[in-house]
């Protein structure tokens, strides 16, 4: 193998679990926690209420996962966080 190959092989995003790529994935769900929060504020506040929230919740919705609604799911999850 060349030089070439092997420095481009190290770089490739796929391939790399370095901090660049965590940094990469917080600033991706940090975008899509902006994109939520954006999208519902602009709803009105009887469209906020049909789907249950108010306008003062919108922060904590945005910023916390949703809770699945399959107890497999969610109970896999809480031997994982020991």
């Amino acid at each position: 193998m060349s030089t070439i190959h092997e420095i481009t092989k190290s770089q490739h995003p796929a391939t790399t679990n370095g901090p660049l790529e965590v940094y990469w994935k917080a600033f991706q769900e940090w975008r899509k926690r902006r994109r939520l929060q954006t999208e519902l504020c602009r709803l009105t506040d009887s469209e906020l209420m049909d789907i249950g929230i108010t306008r003062s919740e919108i922060d904590y919705v945005a910023s916390n996962p949703p809770i699945s609604r399959d107890p497999l799911h969610w109970m896999s999850d809480i031997g994982s966080r020991r």
